[in-house]
């Protein structure tokens, strides 16, 4: 095999030229066979294949850099340096990461794990080399998907006023930029790109500026050019711009693709290379099924079909089935999402009111603003948005909807630990950077039932509110409690006294089966759903504070600004003479692992909250 040539960083170099379509045969198997047993983002790696491959060719790494964005595309990039035996640990704890991490490899340059970044921070490390007078060559790779993030063109404006070399490739798999024109634009991209017409070109233009009128004549040709440019060549708005636009280029010829790479390295400006690739390309099931390969659960490899079998509901199917119910009694609902339909569960809310779906592409702040928007005309709107992604717009959320006091209803989806994925996509900090800002009111729902009536409330509330709940199964116990929903109330669920546990959203599940072990071992309890974490509800912790010696909150949050710091800060402020146990995630990045795992690592477990609460008692 010649994939296991490859043991280390630039050992791809070793492999002959007609032996490239083979190597990338191999990689594509292998990352198949890895990935049925793993998951993972299988679709965008297979479609970035060959790609890497000439990345790798045609620089010298780790000097060189490549900044993925996103980096969920850069397992052949891991397998080209070395790391091929970390597929065994894919994504699992204390195992390889599924993104770029700049611990697990110096050809790693930048952590990445969220939309729209690479381009300023390629930017970043072209003027850290030239202002230390570095030579090497940096290259960002960016989707087509990323580039209606509004961050891409920020670092793109930047980006055209530099006279120094600095290549963006970007990666076209839905040829969503511009189509190829045919022979026309190969040909000119060729001419354009060979050595002669760069010597010639450079050339001319310094003999013309050294004379009299040289810069308004070298101004006057380039506009001539540019008009005729704008016919017949893709990508004039990127020339307009200000940056050199190659292509677009057959992204699975490895060959051409390094020699439109090597050929970019020449130029002393910032250069797109615009490439077209097919996610998915060489396994039938993903070609087919893009989107459901692009974060794939272990599947078999024969079928493509997922090995484990849905047998409950999880929280997004419920908030699907809400949000169509809800549009159907009342026709101002509306619904917004940042690339998400499916994982946000809008998809059967699109197919059955079109017209009111708004899919926005990977723009978080956008679809707040939007959304506010919308609220000001008259109608209500819901952002479905993953609650890592929502971070992006804490601006918006304030500014726009928050200080307008606007009905905008946030269904944060993926809060709390999200697993595989790792410290980029954890929802753990919502709890806290929403509660922080003026208007806006939090809830957390315990079970699949109080996820739907909190919709239903939220809609009925007519201001800011934000609904959090995690990935996976809905929880489906205590369906027997169902008290009504007020304004910043808990929900009393076992009164008794001694301890008192109070639970926000997810981590009721974990309280049930702690009160049920502490009630085995013959200790007094009571159990509270918290329901809200803004405003939290001081009449419950006060009455808790009357005949409860410890009280002990529970979230799948940070510690800094959550919860259970303001019960905390309640309990003190009022001196009511209560311990107060705060069970939390550490006030820091978790990696990624099992779910499970995770929790008992960090201490948020039920056998880790048991020994906390025993610790406290002694």
């Amino acid at each position: 095999m010649l994939l296991e040539q490859i043991q280390q960083t630039n050992d791809i170099k070793k492999i002959e030229p007609r032996d490239y379509p083979l190597l990338a045969e191999e990689i594509r198997q292998f990352l198949i066979e890895k990935i049925s047993v793993t998951g993972g983002h299988l679709g965008s790696n297979l479609g970035a294949v060959e790609l890497t491959m000439a990345l790798h060719l045609a620089l010298n790494l780790p000097e060189d850099k490549i900044v993925w964005d996103v980096g969920h595309q850069s397992y052949t990039h891991k397998l080209l340096t070395g790391r091929r035996d970390g597929f065994d640990t894919l994504r699992k704890y204390g195992g390889m990461s599924g993104f770029p991490k700049r611990k697990e490899s110096d050809c790693d340059c930048f952590d990445t794990g969220h939309s729209s970044t690479s381009i300023s921070a390629g930017l970043g490390l072209v003027r850290a080399r030239d202002i230390q007078g570095g030579t090497n060559t940096v290259v960002s790779v960016i989707g087509d998907g990323a580039l209606t993030g509004g961050m891409a063109y920020e670092a793109l404006n930047n980006a055209a006023r530099m006279e120094t070399n600095y290549i963006i490739i970007l990666n076209d798999n839905n040829m969503s930029i511009s189509e190829n024109v045919g022979g026309v634009s190969k040909y000119l991209s060729n001419i354009r790109t060979s050595n002669k017409y760069l010597d010639v070109k450079d050339n001319i233009y310094d003999a013309v500026r050294k004379t009299k009128y040289g810069d308004g004549v070298v101004t006057g040709v380039r506009r001539v050019k540019n008009s005729l440019k704008q016919l017949v060549i893709p990508g004039m708005w990127f020339e307009d711009l200000g940056i050199t636009y190659l292509g677009p280029v057959d992204g699975h010829d490895v060959n051409g693709l390094v020699r439109v790479i090597r050929e970019a390295k020449r130029r002393k400006n910032c250069v797109l290379i615009h490439i077209l690739t097919q996610k998915g390309k060489g396994y039938g099931p993903a070609e087919k099924h893009p989107a459901r390969f692009h974060g794939a659960e272990p599947f078999d490899v024969a079928t493509g079909v997922p090995l484990k079998k849905k047998t409950k509901a999880n929280y997004t199917d419920v908030f699907s089935t809400v949000m169509v119910k809800l549009a159907a009694r009342h026709e101002d609902v509306v619904a917004i999402t940042a690339a998400m339909p499916d994982g946000t569960g809008l998809k059967r809310f699109r197919n059955l009111y079109p017209e009111r779906f708004f899919d926005v592409g990977i723009a978080e702040e956008h679809a707040v603003t939007f959304a506010a928007g919308l609220a000001v005309g008259g109608l209500h709107p819901v952002v479905a948005i993953y609650s890592s992604f929502l971070q992006r717009a804490y601006d918006q959320i304030l500014h726009d909807v928050c200080l307008q006091n606007l009905p905008v209803i946030f269904a944060i989806d993926r809060a709390g630990l999200v697993g595989s994925d790792g410290e980029t996509h954890q929802g753990i900090f919502d709890l806290s950077f929403l509660s922080s800002i003026p208007n806006m009111h939090l809830m957390a729902p315990k079970n699949k039932w109080e996820l739907s009536d909190m919709m239903k409330f939220a809609y009925d509330f007519k201001g800011p509110i934000a609904i959090r709940y995690p990935r996976g199964t809905a929880y489906d116990g205590l369906q027997e409690m169902r008290t009504p929903i007020e304004m910043g109330k808990s929900e009393m669920i076992y009164e008794e006294s001694g301890i008192a546990l109070m639970a926000a959203g997810s981590m009721v599940c974990t309280a049930v089966n702690v009160y049920n072990s502490l009630k085995a071992q013959g200790r007094s309890c009571t159990l509270v759903n918290a329901r809200f974490i803004k405003p939290i509800d001081e009449d419950m912790v006060r009455r808790l504070a009357r005949n409860h010696e410890l009280l002990v909150t529970l979230e799948e949050n940070v510690a800094s600004g959550g919860f259970g710091e303001k019960v905390r800060e309640l309990v003190d402020r009022e001196k009511l003479g209560i311990q107060v146990l705060t069970v939390t995630i550490p006030d820091e990045y978790v990696e990624h692992g099992n779910v499970d795992i995770l929790k008992k690592e960090i201490g948020i477990d039920e056998e880790s909250v048991l020994k906390k609460i025993s610790a406290a008692l002694s």
